[in-house]
């Protein structure tokens, strides 16, 4: 019989969930992540959450997605309404985390933005330099980011070493740095929501 609940999740959001279940004592609800570099792809990302609904459907009384819309433009909402499961409110994580009126007001102040969160800022190096060629084609830098003027610093954890080294990343892309901190505090209002709905 099925039982408990599954979040199938961005791995870039896997450190943030487990640290709300574990402080709400959500024993019944387990995370399967998908790889954090499917935002680099993020065609991919429907295909990848609908093999994992799939393959787990049958085990789990709930599934809810712990994605956003995440660049799939709308087609990972076309795959779970197939499939009758619940996502992460809003187009992306920054956003979530962020909160929307929050997020259009820092999009607005400055189009030219680039984000980081918490998973970004210690997965830099993989995810933005060796993702993006720089460390092979550093030449390549003002291509991608010579339209931006600002980093972002989503801040989850509150870290100090976390916000040193987003500054450092900062340095690196030739870019002004600025911080705002979002905590923890909307994943999981969002997440016992859904505890609520599965456990009635």
């Amino acid at each position: 019989m099925a039982t408990g609940a599954l979040l199938i999740a961005c791995g870039a959001l896997a450190r943030e969930l487990v640290e709300v279940l574990r402080q709400n004592q959500w024993e019944h609800v387990r995370v399967q992540c998908l790889p954090a570099e499917l935002h680099n792809r993020p065609e991919r990302i429907p295909d990848a959450v609908a093999e994992a609904i799939e393959k787990y459907r049958h085990d789990y009384k709930n599934i809810f997605v712990a994605y956003a819309d995440c660049g799939t433009g709308g087609q990972l909402d076309r795959v779970l309404e197939k499939y009758r499961v619940e996502r992460i409110p809003g187009a992306h994580c920054y956003e979530f985390f962020a909160g929307a009126q929050k997020f259009a007001d820092i999009a607005e102040s400055e189009p030219g933005t680039f984000y980081l969160t918490d998973f970004l800022v210690r997965h830099f190096e993989r995810l933005v330099v060796k993702g993006l060629g720089l460390d092979s084609h550093p030449e390549l830098k003002d291509q991608y980011f010579g339209n931006y003027r600002k980093v972002v610093f989503l801040a989850q954890s509150g870290s100090k070493e976390l916000s040193a080294l987003a500054r450092e990343h900062a340095m690196f892309l030739d870019l002004e740095f600025t911080e705002q901190h979002t905590g923890l505090t909307r994943i999981e209002k969002i997440i016992k929501e859904q505890v609520v709905t599965w456990q009635s």
